[in-house]
């Protein structure tokens, strides 16, 4: 008698130390996450037509989540990415190897997006500690193309290398260093432990504009670009079309130089660490 009474006190002891604990777990809400991210960011446009995945640039960021349930969530994200390319690596298309050209920018990234997990995502619990997750948004980028010319760094935009702002063109007005993006993309998450999460994620960004690379449009012209008092063409003439350094120069006026009809765009692909942000929920009585 004395034993079963023993082991009922102890299985009762347990049973609330159990109930006492899983009120304690079930009180931890997920607020949301901070983090920062590294990886690979690659550029598409006019220089890189067919969409080549061969030169990708540095991408680094942080971000800040708020969680709205176990399934949707709202984050900020900054970044600062480099993008470029080059008309030498186009092998397969002679036009764009006589073209010639070549450009490097440093993106800096402001977006805001939504994140939609596919399954329960719950910290803390072995049950739910992945989920595979979209996410979509809308941001504002900065952006300022240059090449190298001599060894000499040159920024492209003052130059007006499509013949922004002479009076041969004056209805192309300089482009700005800003334009809009539209990432979208998918993603991997995985709660290593109860303080911290991995993920993985592939993000596509649209943008508003055809000027990450300095080339969109036509061939200005020679007659664009005033000739220095030596008779020589000015620094904008020769970077306007490189094409002297391949054989005779192609850049006619009204020549086609880049495709206007599609905006340029780029990829970031990175990996994040993150790091919960929690709340305790006083439990409520039942």
């Amino acid at each position: 008698m004395a034993g079963s009474l023993k082991v009922f006190l102890t299985s009762w002891l347990l049973f609330l130390v159990c109930t006492g604990l899983q009120a304690q777990y079930e009180s931890i809400e997920q607020e949301g996450e901070v983090g920062i991210s590294g990886g690979a960011a690659h550029y598409f446009g006019d220089l890189n037509p067919d969409t080549h995945l061969n030169r990708p640039k540095i991408a680094l960021g942080a971000f800040f989540r708020k969680q709205f349930g176990n399934y949707v969530a709202v984050r900020v994200d900054a970044h600062y990415a480099q993008l470029g390319y080059s008309d030498i690596y186009n092998k397969q298309n002679s036009f764009d190897l006589r073209r010639n050209l070549s450009f490097d920018t440093d993106i800096w990234e402001l977006a805001f997006q939504g994140d939609f997990n596919f399954f329960k995502f719950v910290p803390r619990d072995g049950r739910y500690r992945y989920t595979p997750y979209l996410t979509f948004g809308a941001g504002i980028f900065s952006y300022n193309p240059y090449t190298y010319y001599q060894g000499q760094k040159v920024y492209l935009r003052p130059l007006g290398t499509e013949g922004q702002g002479s009076a041969l063109y004056p209805n192309r007005k300089p482009y700005g260093t800003m334009a809009a993006c539209f990432p979208i993309g998918v993603g991997f998450k995985y709660n290593l432990n109860p303080k911290m999460n991995l993920s993985f994620e592939v993000v596509y960004r649209f943008t508003t504009t055809d000027y990450i690379d300095d080339v969109s449009t036509t061939y200005a012209g020679a007659a664009a670009f005033p000739t220095l008092p030596n008779g020589q063409p000015s620094l904008a003439g020769l970077l306007q079309d490189r094409s002297y350094a391949t054989g005779e120069p192609i850049g006619i006026a009204g020549r086609q130089r880049g495709y206007s009809n599609q905006k340029d765009s780029y990829v970031m692909a990175e990996l994040m660490l993150s790091f919960n942000i929690t709340s305790y929920k006083c439990p409520t009585a039942k």
